[in-house]
């Protein structure tokens, strides 16, 4: 391993909860602008290949779902509801940019919720296991 791959591991081992989930939710938005470009160009390789990475960050979030909270079930139904409409624009002839843009903005909404609770409320969740899958 070099030092920039153990630089980035030691920084995202070190994040707390919150800024892991930010941080994937940035990481979905990334991929679906590059969804989105590859659409625009053609390009049904790398566009599948990006929703399939998003696919992989929505189920990790579902296993990382404590269910023993309300608020759970709730984000598990919209995960759920993404990953199904990801599914329909990896399987549909007719793939639409406004598809993707509404998903995009799913996902903006839960990473703009997530940090605003988190600056209004001490993040007193504790790592069950500390890892990274993917």
């Amino acid at each position: 391993m070099n030092n920039y791959q153990k630089y980035k591991n030691d920084a995202i081992y070190s994040m707390s909860p919150v800024e892991l989930l930010i941080l994937l939710y940035d990481e979905c938005n990334k991929n679906f602008r590059k969804a989105k470009i590859a659409l625009q160009e053609d390009d049904y390789t790398l566009f599948e290949s990006n929703l399939g990475r998003n696919q992989k960050i929505i189920m990790y979030l579902i296993k990382t779902l404590d269910m023993e909270y309300p608020i759970s079930r709730d984000l598990r139904r919209l995960y759920d509801y993404i990953l199904f409409d990801i599914g329909r624009l990896l399987a549909g002839r007719k793939r639409r940019i406004d598809e993707l843009d509404a998903l995009q903005e799913v996902i903006q909404n839960l990473r703009d919720g997530f940090d605003g609770a988190s600056k209004q409320v001490s993040d007193t969740h504790t790592i069950a296991e500390n890892r990274v899958l993917g």
